[in-house]
């Protein structure tokens, strides 16, 4: 299937590491020029070698982009550096070690920058070139979290939060620009290389097999090469009648999807 972005420019919030870069590589792969986004400017570099397969035309940004000017900052090097994208993935997104549900409102408010204030700063940011151009797309990683029980209550509210924000805005830009589409992916639980569920299959197995057992039809976790895949179709030509798509790949994993837990 031809894609049709060869030459489109993307960014990749977060994309030098886990979910984030394997997105980055499979749009390299279909001709896209990228450009990612981490904190730490080893990994920006890491990225940026393993993307050299794919040509040189690719760039990286160290930054924070939960400081207050983050994402105008990475707004404003990019176009200075890079230009006009055309596909942003809005891929950042943690429990910033948050589980406790009476947390204090300043504990809310740092979850709620990270997994939803500054994916609509960039959207907010990067949305006029794209309706100017006519062309553009937008996708948000959000979370299985953000339909159900899966985790601390706050990153599961804020993950809802960015999935309905996806589904209302997406139509908003329907009716705006037909050729620029907001879409959001909804991952089920991905092993990354530094991730949290890559150390429990490592050091508390028993809890893992739990997980697996409960919640896993398939029986084992994702990769993030399973993920990336529609992760770069919705960002593609052939992803034009998606507008607020919300997608689920979780092999199962999604309560809703559990027939054997209630039809024994």
């Amino acid at each position: 299937m031809n894609l049709g972005i060869k030459n489109k420019k993307a960014f990749i919030s977060g994309g030098a590491t886990g979910i984030g870069k394997a997105i980055a590589i499979e749009l390299a792969a279909e001709g896209a020029s990228v450009v990612i986004s981490s904190r730490e400017k080893r990994k920006v570099d890491e990225t940026l070698k393993d993307l050299e397969s794919f040509g040189n035309n690719h760039y990286g940004i160290t930054c924070d982009p939960t400081d207050i000017d983050g994402p105008q900052n990475i707004f404003s090097k990019i176009n200075e550096n890079f230009g006009e994208i055309d596909i942003l993935v809005n891929n950042i997104g943690s429990n910033l070690g948050i589980t406790n549900p009476y947390c204090d409102i300043s504990d809310w408010r740092k979850i709620f920058r990270i997994n939803f204030e500054v994916a609509v700063e960039l959207n907010n940011l990067f949305l006029p070139s794209m309706k100017k151009k006519e062309w553009g797309r937008v996708l948000n990683i959000t979370s299985l979290a953000g339909l159900e029980n899966s985790g601390p209550v706050t990153y599961c509210v804020t993950k809802a939060a960015l999935t309905a924000y996806t589904r209302t805005m997406g139509r908003i830009l329907a009716t705006e620009s037909k050729n620029v589409v907001m879409t959001a992916l909804m991952p089920g639980v991905v092993v990354t290389e530094e991730g949290y569920w890559r150390d429990i299959l490592k050091d508390n197995p028993g809890h893992a097999e739990k997980y697996l057992k409960e919640r896993c039809p398939l029986g084992r976790l994702g990769e993030t090469n399973e993920i990336s895949p529609m992760a770069a179709l919705m960002c593609s030509e052939q992803a034009s009648f998606m507008h607020g798509a919300i997608v689920p790949v979780d092999a199962g994993q999604s309560k809703h999807f559990m027939y054997f837990n209630y039809l024994d």
